[in-house]
C-alpha cells in the first residue's frame, strides 16, 4: 500500500495537469442506460526517455529533481491501485544519454521497463546506437513486448523477438497496439541497423490497423517514433494521423515535445484520431483513459499529464 505522501503527489499531480476531451465524434451526452454500466481503461505512456534512470540533479536546472525510475515507478503503482485496467507503453528510444547506456550498453533501462510492468514499446533510433546485435541481447531481460511493423527484419538478430503488432485484452476491451518506426537513413548508420529494411509507414500503418480492426479489437493504439510535425515533407504522426483509419490513438515519440493535451485530427474515414507526446527523459507520464459504453462501445476519453518528480 502506498503511503499517504506518494497519494498526495498522486492527486496534486492530478489536480494540476488533468485535462479533459470528448472526441469530436462522440455526441456530448449520451443516453444515461448507454453509460451507466461502461468499461474503462487507462492508458499511461513515455517516450524518450533516454536511459534517464535517477532523476536529473538537484543543481537548479529547470528540471531538477525530476525524471528517474523510482519516481515513476511509484507514480505508476499509484494509478494501478486506483484503477483495474491499465496499459503501460512506450514510444521508443529507451537508450542513450547518459552513461548507464555507455557502460552497460541497454541493461539496467530493459530491466527497469520490466519492473515496471510495460506492456510494450516501440523502437527509436537512438536504440540501435549499441548496434541490432545489442539490442537483441538485451532483450533477454524483457518481460515486454518490442512492436514495430514497418521494419523488415528479416535476416536480423530480432526476426523472432520483435512483433508488428500485439493484441491485449483488459476487461471486456480488447486493445491493438502496433509499431511504427522512423526512417532509418540519415539517422542510424547501417553497421548499426544491419539488414533492417524501412517500409512506408502510412501504407504499412492502414494495413496493420485495418488487420486489428477485422480481428475486433475496440481500440486501435500506434507507438510511433516518427516525431510530431515536420515543415517539410517528413512523414511526422500529424501525417500519419491524416492519411490513415482505424487509428484512435497514436503515442508519439523522437521530437520530444511536451504536449499538455493530446491533438486531435481528422483521420481519412471521418473520425477523429489522438497523438500524444510527453517530453523526454521521463520527467512526465502520460494518462489516458478511455471509456467504452456498454451500448456499441462508443468511447470518450479524458487526458492527464502525470509530473514525475523526485521528493
Amino acid at each position: 500500500m502506498q503511503d499517504k505522501n506518494t497519494r498526495r503527489i498522486f492527486i496534486k499531480q492530478s489536480a494540476l495537469c488533468a485535462g479533459a476531451f470528448l472526441t469530436a465524434s462522440l455526441p456530448s451526452f449520451g443516453a444515461i442506460d448507454e453509460w451507466a454500466d461502461a468499461h474503462t481503461l487507462t492508458i499511461l505512456h513515455t517516450n524518450d526517455v533516454h536511459s534517464r534512470l535517477e532523476p536529473f540533479p538537484m543543481d537548479g536546472s529547470k528540471n531538477q529533481g525530476m525524471g528517474g525510475v523510482a519516481a515513476r515507478a511509484a507514480v505508476i503503482a499509484q494509478v494501478r491501485q486506483e484503477v483495474e485496467h491499465v496499459l503501460l507503453l512506450d514510444a521508443g528510444d529507451i537508450f542513450q544519454g547518459t552513461p548507464y547506456f555507455n557502460v552497460y550498453k541497454g541493461e539496467p533501462e530493459i530491466k527497469a521497463m520490466s519492473m515496471m510492468q510495460y506492456d510494450a514499446c516501440t523502437m527509436g533510433n537512438h536504440d540501435f546506437d549499441g548496434g541490432i546485435d545489442n539490442f537483441g541481447t538485451q532483450l533477454q531481460h524483457a518481460t515486454f513486448q518490442v512492436l514495430v511493423a514497418n521494419y523488415d527484419f528479416t535476416n536480423t538478430t530480432l526476426a523472432q523477438k520483435v512483433l508488428p503488432y500485439k493484441i491485449f485484452k483488459k476487461g471486456k476491451i480488447k486493445v491493438g497496439v502496433f509499431g511504427i518506426g522512423i526512417e532509418l537513413q540519415g539517422l542510424v548508420p547501417e553497421v548499426l541497423s544491419g539488414a533492417t529494411k524501412y517500409l512506408d509507414p502510412i501504407t504499412v500503418a492502414n494495413q496493420t490497423a485495418e488487420q486489428l480492426y477485422q480481428q475486433g479489437c475496440d481500440l486501435i493504439i500506434c507507438l510511433s517514433h516518427l516525431g510530431d510535425k515536420y515543415d517539410n515533407d517528413k512523414v511526422s504522426d500529424e501525417v500519419l494521423a491524416q492519411s490513415t483509419k482505424n487509428i484512435d490513438l497514436i503515442i508519439g515519440g523522437h521530437t520530444h515535445r511536451f504536449f499538455s493535451m493530446p491533438k486531435v485530427y481528422k483521420n481519412q474515414s471521418g473520425g477523429d484520431t489522438l497523438v500524444n507526446q510527453v517530453g523526454w527523459a521521463g520527467i512526465n507520464l502520460g494518462r489516458i483513459d478511455f471509456t467504452f459504453s456498454a451500448i456499441g462501445k462508443r468511447k470518450k476519453a479524458e487526458s492527464r499529464l502525470l509530473e514525475v518528480r523526485k521528493k
